[in-house]
């Protein structure tokens, strides 16, 4: 049995608006997934309900042995951590360290396993040198990572990132991957939405497609983003190298920079060679 499970998942906001409409999925223990969507597409109110932020109106929502509909959101946060799209919905203490600190003083860690916890985030997340400043002193961007060192700092087996990569520079995106990477080496779940598509090829191995409430598909990067008919009715488009290679005809599911380059090289010889 998969460890996160959607079983038939509705969920409808008071006053009868319909956000996620009979959707299931399941994902793998430590598997770094994206889920992709045009906004309304029912994407931030799904990842909600994995950690019980929101209950499904109908069906059911699994996280290994627990039912969100039977645990607290207390509960549900000790296995699953969510980053907000913006950080300022999530920071409220006056220095950094307090900020990544609070979440291991609510699962009652001591205050040894608090700092070295603590250290731990703001060391992979490069913040260590802004341990005693103010969060709002720092610009939006910073604040996006204070929002997700916060997370690691609890631990937990599941992290969402909703839109980690809004407010980013390159840099940012380069400091996100990196972050990604050594996440997934340990073993957590990852789960991410976003709206970058070359961020999502370049980052994770399966990709959720959602559409009118609805999931359309999933798959692998290269799987995906050659679907016309997927991207289509989700409104998406495919990553520039995608529609680079699609353009020169180059052939191949070609979803990265350097299957592009292989690509180019190959045609060039091709055509020296003829």
């Amino acid at each position: 049995m998969a460890y996160i499970t959607l079983d038939h998942v509705s969920f409808e906001y008071p006053g009868g608006f319909l956000a996620v409409d009979d959707i299931s999925m399941e994902i793998e223990k430590g598997e770094c997934i994206a889920i992709i969507g045009q906004n309304g597409a029912g994407k931030t109110t799904t990842v909600k309900m994995l950690n019980g932020l929101l209950r499904p109106t109908k069906g059911d929502v699994i996280i290994g042995d627990m039912n969100s509909k039977d645990h607290t959101i207390a509960q549900m946060s000790r296995n699953v951590g969510y980053v907000f799209q913006n950080p300022d919905d999530q920071i409220f203490h006056s220095t950094i360290y307090d900020e990544v600190a609070f979440g291991t003083k609510v699962l009652n860690k001591t205050e040894q396993e608090t700092k070295e916890l603590v250290d731990y985030a703001l060391e992979i997340t490069n913040l260590a040198q802004y341990r005693d400043v103010n969060p709002f002193n720092l610009p939006f961007s910073i604040r996006k990572f204070i929002s997700i060192a916060a997370i690691i700092a609890m631990d937990t087996q599941v992290m969402i990132f909703d839109e980690p990569t809004a407010g980013q520079d390159l840099t940012g995106n380069l400091r996100l991957s990196s972050i990604l990477e050594h996440l997934h080496k340990e073993g957590k779940t990852l789960i991410t939405i976003s709206h970058d598509m070359e961020f999502v090829v370049n980052n994770f191995d399966r990709v959720i497609v959602m559409a009118n409430k609805k999931v359309v598909t999933s798959g692998a990067p290269s799987e995906i983003f050659w679907n016309f008919e997927a991207l289509e009715k989700s409104m998406l488009k495919q990553p520039y190298v995608s529609r680079l290679c699609k353009t020169l005809n180059l052939g191949g599911n070609i979803v990265t920079m350097e299957e592009t380059s292989q690509a180019i090289l190959k045609a060039v010889n091709a055509k020296t060679v003829s």
